[in-house]
């Protein structure tokens, strides 16, 4: 399942940034990303998505994220390619972007102005985890 995964993201490189979209090709934001690799995966999706804001950084503890991780995804200690990322980009923010890991050193994320691309897992983002997640 997670070498299906990684495929499914890499299919949706060069879709647009569209913010609370999920349409490969057309456009997605990270949420949407994760949300078109489960219909692919597991067909359809569990539950509604509720409003969400455009800014990652808005304050909050990123519970409602988590908790809809958690409710459909299993939680792993050590992420492996396949699983989901979440990151929280402030120490005080909210767990607000999401990633799935596509290498050991690399990940497939929907990024505002660039749209869903494959980025280096670097230290950076790395200190940002949060939480990874098995489909």
């Amino acid at each position: 399942m997670r070498r299906r995964a990684v495929a499914e993201a890499r299919a949706w490189i060069g879709t647009p940034y569209v913010h609370r979209a999920s349409v490969r090709g057309a456009g997605a934001d990270c949420l949407g990303l994760v949300r078109g690799v489960w219909r692919a995966l597991r067909g359809d999706e569990p539950e509604a998505v509720p409003p969400y804001a455009p800014l990652w950084a808005e304050e909050g503890d990123g519970a409602r994220l988590l908790a809809g991780l958690r409710r459909h995804l299993r939680a792993v200690d050590a992420a492996s390619p396949g699983d989901v990322l979440a990151f929280r980009m402030r120490r005080d923010g909210a767990a607000k972007h999401l990633a799935l890991m596509s290498a050991a050193d690399a990940m497939v994320h929907a990024m505002e102005r660039r749209g869903v691309v494959e980025t280096p897992l670097g230290p950076w983002w790395r200190r940002r985890i949060v939480a990874a997640f098995q489909f």
